[in-house]
């Protein structure tokens, strides 16, 4: 029994840390734990319990977070999309669609959940938990964030919801993709905003290759280089490097590099054109 009552008190403690990360103190902590009970610990207790039961009984897994993951992600949607609506009244739909899409999205979500430590408390079964890679899984830390958003939905409403998403899920980034929008950029997509800017100035096309892997299978790092490739020849300049978790990320790094050192170059060379001018005017007036 006293075992028994070290336990709760554990999970209590561990629960009081994510709900102080969150905003909000459950008074259905239940709904909380739900959020957190990933698919694999849920199949194994039925099937524990259809094996007890004799097979008697159907597992059917029903104690998983993916309904409150279809809720949640619906509600966040919701919550981001009025506040977007509220901030910024210039913007037309597509706009606000275009941001709204970035900041709900799966990669950004995980690296919310990240950010609170929501691996941490997942609830998996012994299998999944053993070598501890489905905890740092962006997959699986998106969609836990989305059951967890569905559990403050349930337990308080809106309002916790919409506190935590503002704080969390927009804050920065949320100013982040604004300037973006602002300056012309793609979203968050480095890749096509870089295509179009050597599609513009008519430099090239932009090839991009792994130079290198690194780590263990569970933590990979990928190192990527994008380069120039011309009309008149083989992919020959190279922009940039960029390094990352997957080669998709890799890539949008070296992208984003590239494009930052496209746009700084162009504006030097521009300053020097403006500062040419300027002296070949002095030059004639003095004529």
């Amino acid at each position: 029994m006293e075992r028994f009552h070290q336990i709760e008190a554990h999970v209590e403690a561990v629960l009081a840390e994510l709900e102080a990360a969150l905003g909000h103190s459950f008074a259905r902590t239940e709904l909380l734990v739900r959020a957190l009970t990933h698919r694999s610990l849920a199949n194994e207790r039925a099937a524990n319990e259809q094996a007890r039961a004799g097979g008697k009984i159907k597992a059917d897994g029903t104690g998983d977070n993916e309904r409150l993951e279809f809720l949640g992600d619906a509600v966040l949607g919701l919550v981001v999309a009025e506040a977007l609506f509220l901030l910024h009244p210039e913007w037309q739909e597509g706009e606000l669609t275009r941001v709204r899409a970035q900041l709900v999205s799966r990669q950004h979500l995980a690296e919310v959940a990240a950010a609170i430590s929501l691996g941490n408390h997942l609830r998996l079964s012994r299998g999944e938990d053993k070598g501890g890679s489905l905890r740092r899984k962006s997959t699986v830390l998106s969609n836990t964030m989305e059951a967890v958003l569905g559990a403050l939905f349930l337990d308080g409403g809106l309002e916790p919801v919409t506190v935590f998403a503002r704080r969390w899920v927009m804050g920065e980034a949320a100013e982040q993709l604004a300037e973006q929008l602002r300056s012309g950029a793609a979203l968050g997509n480095y890749k096509s905003a870089l295509q179009e800017h050597l599609q513009a100035t008519r430099t090239g096309t932009p090839i991009y290759r792994v130079k290198s892997e690194s780590g263990p299978d569970h933590h990979k790092r990928f190192l990527v280089e994008v380069r120039l490739k011309t009309a008149e020849a083989e992919p020959g300049k190279q922009l940039a490097r960029g390094m990352g978790s997957t080669k998709k990320h890799a890539e949008q790094d070296a992208a984003r590099r590239a494009l930052e050192r496209l746009k700084a170059a162009g504006k030097k060379a521009g300053a020097a054109a403006q500062v040419k001018q300027e002296a070949n005017k002095e030059k004639s007036a003095e004529l």
